[in-house]
C-alpha cells in the first residue's frame, strides 16, 4: 500500500440538509438534490462530526481468564453539529413538534411546544476542491440539543445531534464519493 499525499482530505465547505423521511435518496455524490431538500445553512467553525458509539462485552474464558471473544451489543451513529443561521429550517429542527407561523405585516414566531419525533432524511455534503462526499442518512431524527448562546460578540448557536436509524434496506447511512481514491484495489 503506497503512502499517498492527494488522497488526504479534508471537509474545507459543506452543507447539511435535511428532508421528510421517504423523500427519494441520492444516488451519487455529484447530482444536485431537489428543492424538497432544505439546507441548514452555515455551520461554526467547528464544523460536523461523525461519531460511533459502540459498547462490546468481552467473553472470559474460565479455563484462561482472557478474552476469547467479544459480542457487540450496542452501535450507534450520530452526526453532531453547531447550527449559527437562525432561519426557519433550524429552528423547526432544533424545536421538533414546533413549527414557523405567520404573525402579520412581515413577522413570524414560533410556539414552541414539547418535543416530538421528527424522523427525516438528511445529508451532508462535503467538499475539498473537486473531491466530493456526499454522506446520506435515510431514517434520522434530532435527539440531542445544546444551549443556545444570546450574547455580544457570538452567533446565536444551534448545536444538535442527529441519530440514524436503519432504513428500509438496512442502512444507517450511504457514503457517496467522486473521488478515485475510493476504487476498489487502490
Amino acid at each position: 500500500m503506497a503512502l499517498d499525499a492527494s488522497e488526504v482530505r479534508v471537509g474545507i465547505t459543506g452543507e447539511l440538509l435535511s428532508a421528510p423521511i421517504g423523500t427519494a435518496a441520492p444516488t451519487n455524490a455529484s447530482t444536485a438534490l431537489p428543492a424538497v431538500w432544505l439546507g441548514h445553512g452555515y455551520v461554526s467553525e467547528d464544523g460536523v462530526t461523525e461519531s460511533w458509539d459502540d459498547s462490546v462485552d468481552n467473553i472470559v474464558a474460565w479455563q484462561s481468564a482472557t478474552t476469547v471473544r467479544a459480542a457487540r451489543t450496542e452501535s450507534t451513529l450520530t452526526i453532531a453539529a453547531t447550527l449559527i443561521q437562525t432561519r426557519g429550517s433550524n429552528l423547526e429542527l432544533f424545536y421538533p413538534g414546533s413549527q414557523i407561523a405567520a404573525a402579520g405585516a412581515g413577522e413570524y414566531k414560533l410556539e414552541v411546544k414539547p418535543p416530538t419525533s421528527d424522523r427525516r432524511s438528511f445529508v451532508l455534503n462535503v467538499i475539498d476542491g473537486q473531491d466530493l462526499i456526499r454522506i446520506y442518512l435515510g431514517n434520522a431524527e434530532l435527539t440531542e440539543r445544546g444551549e443556545v448562546p444570546y450574547q455580544s460578540g457570538e452567533a446565536i448557536a444551534y448545536p444538535v445531534t442527529i441519530t440514524a436509524y436503519p432504513d428500509s434496506n438496512g442502512n444507517l447511512m450511504v457514503k457517496f464519493s467522486n473521488s478515485a481514491a475510493w476504487a476498489i484495489g487502490s
